[in-house]
């Protein structure tokens, strides 16, 4: 929930907001009209304004009446991902009964169980943000549960989060990169798994545009800059295109759509290009008119059209008719090469394959008939269930375990005998062992793909055949969880080891044992708890442990007073190990600096140090993130840490921003790439100390093939320095490409 805190951005007298309000209300019916049965207008009616009574003295950061949001969630539900009557009653009651005096037995008299379940649902994960990590991961198992029992309440949530990512206009700066974040690390792949593409899509664009507000419009801008001449060169490769499918007799809709700012963004970074040199900005996509059966086979024939007309890359073709993904897509992608010299990407689908593309779950639903993506999809759920109610990992661990195993893309890989197993991207040879059985997986001594032995920790590709090899004598090795990337494989490994430790414990539980007699004391718990304090661990089994395998001398204890059988710890205890601690929040809310100036008077006074993952430097888009161990450590916002820190521990972050301070150097880095003409270093080094006075810590050049790659590390005061010195170097003659770099990593 958030209500107003800030002078409000809009003004409307009290008659225009009612008028406000009742036409949005208007337009929602509207859009419900074709799903509207006998009584459902009523009820509509009656979830309206009773969130309306319960929401009348709310208002949004915008300043706007609070109810426009639970009606803006319930018009994405039905528009957007295809939901109904039952689901828009759920929208419009969503942040009742947890911000207002309507309770869950409200609803139940009202609309009876079935809304009551889902409202109740997505009460007990409207908490998810603002609350310290563990308990956020506690929320988030609680949603992917309720995922389990009724997927709508996690539709709802994802329409919920959309909507406040569309007004995170209003919120103040650190809590836009909270919000952004924590949409880009786990919603956008949720939506994605859900198959809402273009909620993922719309997701990813607006995070970044909080994230990585320059590049953002930068890239907006030069896309509108190049529309015109865009639209032209879809129009002259869709033409010839028009005019076969045609005459092979089939119905189809041919265009062209731009690919989202942030998919764009990515392609830059990975290939190391500039927006020019992106080919595929936008994809051509061929929804096909065709009835059920014919399907399939009207989808290849519009395949083998356009391979005719232009040359396809062969590594780039893309089967999901043959193999859907588990969230039901079914398309067939491929990259030709157009008449004009520049790839580009086409998707041919049917319109029944393009609304379970566009709507995704509830688009499916629509179409089940006990198909095989049905079954797929509700493996896929079961999947979920069987990780979540087995396992009892770190809440943190829990939340990556996630992400890899149920919200990455898939492959596909056969077992001996031809079945089919779908596995995460960067899924091992072991990981499809535990897929198998656990059983298996802990016995797997050797792996062989398609028919070669290879080790355990062997990625697989699609089309791959595993065979497993299994020893009754072997046994969980930690180091498997380095490489294993499927939460199922994770969890069985891990209680595996902690099988394995008990063992190991249990002889330190009878050293123990015997010290504590031989001091007058007694094995009670009380002595156990005294202990496990005193060596600051987390666990009597941790305890028992530590002295097993001699980490822990119980000589340590001998200076222990024992009164009644009873130890006592000598005073003072024992000082804490140096390591990172969470600083409750209710701490860090009393701080009276909310605005921490770097290198400024206050900057004297604080504890920090910059981030060795992303080397901010002054004039960077920073935050704080605080540790007891370390202070305060300044990140950039763009770090490749940053989603993570903040969608994760969003409480430990606090607003930073540097002050000019001349006198202090920072030590960054330039990658340059060029042609290998001579004089060309002499150029660079002249440039650097020469013209611009700087500093330079390190410099290697390295050529090949008639290009040259420098890595020089440099001392500059602040970004501004930085900006200059990039811009002079591109425009010398000879050089191809300059860019920051943070880390020893990068530079290589």
């Amino acid at each position: 929930m958030d209500v107003i805190d800030e002078v409000p951005k809009y003004n409307l007298n009290a008659e225009e907001e009612k008028k406000l309000i009742l036409r949005e209300y208007r337009s929602l019916l509207r859009l419900l009209k074709a799903k509207l049965k006998p009584g459902d207008k009523t009820l509509v009616r009656t979830a309206f304004e009773m969130a309306a009574e319960a929401h009348k003295t709310m208002r949004r950061k915008s300043g706007e009446p609070y109810i426009l949001h639970p009606i803006a969630v319930a018009k994405i539900c039905v528009e957007e991902i295809g939901l109904g009557v039952r689901s828009t009653i759920c929208s419009l009651l969503h942040d009742t009964v947890e911000d207002t005096d309507i309770t869950l037995d409200d609803v139940q008299r009202e609309f009876g169980h079935e809304i009551t379940k889902i409202v109740d649902g997505l009460t007990k994960i409207s908490n998810i943000i603002d609350v310290n990590a563990s308990q956020q991961a506690e929320n988030f198992k609680k949603i992917l549960l309720t995922l389990t029992d009724d997927p709508r309440v996690i539709l709802i949530k994802l329409a919920d989060r959309l909507h406040n990512m569309r007004t995170l206009d209003s919120m103040k700066r650190e809590k836009q990169l909270k919000v952004s974040s924590e949409t880009v690390y786990v919603y956008a792949p949720l939506a994605h798994r859900m198959g809402l593409y273009n909620i993922k899509t719309e997701m990813e664009d607006l995070a970044m545009k909080y994230l990585e507000p320059s590049v953002y419009k930068d890239i907006a801008r030069k896309l509108a800059e190049t529309k015109k001449e865009r639209t032209k060169f879809i129009n002259d490769f869709i033409k010839p295109l028009k005019d076969k499918i045609g005459k092979a007799g089939l119905v189809a809709e041919i265009y062209g759509r731009p690919k989202s700012i942030h998919s764009i963004w990515n392609k830059m970074k990975k290939k190391g290009v500039e927006f020019e040199e992106v080919y595929d900005l936008f994809a051509i996509r061929i929804i096909l008119d065709s009835p059920p059966e014919k399907e399939k086979e009207d989808c290849w024939k519009a395949y083998s059209i356009i391979s005719n007309e232009y040359s396809p890359s062969t590594n780039r073709l893309r089967d999901w008719l043959s193999n859907p993904k588990s969230n039901g897509y079914e398309a067939l992608h491929t990259t030709v090469m157009s008449s004009h010299g520049k790839w580009v990407e086409v998707q041919i689908r049917t319109k029944r394959m393009n609304e379970i593309a566009e709507k995704g779950l509830a688009a499916h639903w629509k179409y089940k008939e006990g198909n095989a993506e049905e079954s797929r999809f509700d493996k896929w759920l079961q999947q979920i269930r069987e990780v979540i109610t087995s396992q009892n990992t770190d809440s943190i661990d829990f939340l990556q375990d996630f992400k890899t195993s149920f919200l990455s893309d898939e492959i596909y890989v056969y077992t001996p005998k031809g079945d089919i197993k779908m596995l995460p991207v960067g899924s091992t040879a072991l990981d499809f062992a535990f897929s198998i059985h656990s059983a298996i997986g802990v016995k797997t001594i050797g792996a062989k793909l398609n028919h070669k032995l290879v080790p355990l920790s062997q990625k697989l590709r699609s089309g791959d055949q595993i065979e497993i090899i299994t020893s009754n004598k072997q046994k969980p090795s930690e180091d498997w969880l380095n490489f294993v990337v499927t939460s199922k494989a994770k969890g069985r490994i891990r209680d595996a080891l902690k099988e394995e430790k008990r063992l190991v414990a249990d002889e330190g539980k009878y050293t123990l044992q015997r010290k504590l007699e031989g001091m007058g004391a007694t094995m009670a718990q009380g002595n156990i708890d005294e202990l496990v304090q005193w060596f600051k661990l987390p666990s009597n089994l941790d305890l028992f442990y530590q002295i097993a395998v001699k980490n822990i001398d119980l000589s340590e204890i001998s200076d222990f007073k024992v009164v009644g059988g009873k130890i006592e710890a000598p005073k003072p205890l024992k000082p804490l190990p140096e390591k990172q601690e969470i600083i409750p929040h209710h701490q860090l809310a009393s701080r009276k600096e909310n605005e921490l100036i770097i290198f400024g008077e206050s900057g004297d006074k604080i504890v920090y140090n910059l981030a060795n993952c992303c080397k901010p430097i002054p004039g960077d888009d920073v935050f704080g993130f605080v540790t007891t161990g370390k202070g305060l450590t300044i990140h950039r916002t763009n770090c490749p840490n940053a989603t993570k820190l903040l969608s994760n521990y969003g409480h430990r972050v606090v607003k930073t921003k540097w002050a000019k301070n001349k006198e202090i150097s920072f030590l960054t880095g330039v990658k340059i790439v060029g042609l290998d003409d001579v004089g060309v270093v002499n150029k660079i080094t002249t440039l650097i100390s020469g013209e611009l006075k700087m500093n330079i810590a390190a410099l290697t050049i390295e050529a090949k093939d008639g290009l040259f790659t420098g890595n020089i590390k440099l001392y500059v005061h602040d970004k501004e320095e930085l900006d200059e010195l990039v811009n002079r170097l591109q425009a010398l003659p000879d050089v191809e490409s300059v860019e920051r770099y943070d880390t020893e990593e990068s530079a290589t």
